[in-house]
């Protein structure tokens, strides 16, 4: 029997933000009283509140919006890897190990840094994935690449050089992952975006399922 991992954060009022951007509420628009039948909640946030996926618009001008994305790219086989020790951002060496007993590269990559998800607090500091690796899983036929950290780039990054190298290789992204419990392996990912018509980002839930072999 397979085993599923929730990898999403909940989205809940203290759920920390990129400085500056909205935060999280939720309130009620109906209520079942005088007469209503039914409850009725409205939503105020971000794009890329909790764990999302990046559209090209967030980071090449006129690119395309997330009502547009392909859908092949959030659902498939995955590789969950580690890169919990170190500073700076995360090269080919920090996940070689976990890579080496692969025989080629995945098609879609997990990376995870902190040893403990920061749910109650904003990571300023968080390690960054280092464009040349991104370039590197692209050519060798990656399609996704995944981070438990905010962005693929560092919080005070003027020039967004992970964002511009999954540009240029045509990859799709998913931040603010939750991989505290998983191990290392294979399993299936299914993170697919909300279809949002002109929206550069979308929260998903994100699951990892185990293959039967692997349960």
């Amino acid at each position: 029997m397979s085993r599923i991992y929730d990898i999403s954060q909940t989205l809940a009022t203290d759920t920390p933000v990129w400085p500056g951007d909205t935060p999280f509420q939720i309130a009620p628009n109906w209520k079942m009283e005088g007469g209503c039948p039914v409850l009725v909640s409205r939503l105020t946030l971000s794009t890329h509140s909790g764990s999302h996926a990046d559209a090209p618009s967030h980071y090449v001008p006129d690119g395309s919006h997330m009502a547009e994305a392909a859908l092949h790219p959030y659902l498939g086989p995955c590789h969950v890897v580690r890169a919990q020790a170190g500073d700076g951002p995360v090269t080919l060496a920090d996940i070689e190990t976990d890579l080496e007993a692969l025989e080629e590269v995945p098609e879609r990559l997990l990376v995870r840094t902190f040893d403990h998800f920061p749910h109650e607090r904003w990571p300023t500091g968080f390690r960054a994935i280092d464009a040349d690796l991104i370039r590197y899983l692209g050519q060798n036929g990656c399609v996704l690449i995944g981070t438990d950290t905010p962005s693929l780039d560092p919080e005070t990054a003027k020039i967004l050089k992970a964002h511009a190298a999954i540009a240029d290789m045509k990859m799709a992204i998913l931040e603010g992952l939750v991989l505290d419990d998983v191990p290392v392996g294979l399993y299936e990912l299914v993170a697919l975006p909300l279809k949002i018509q002109h929206a550069d980002a979308s929260p998903v839930r994100a699951i990892l399922r185990t293959y039967p072999d692997d349960s």
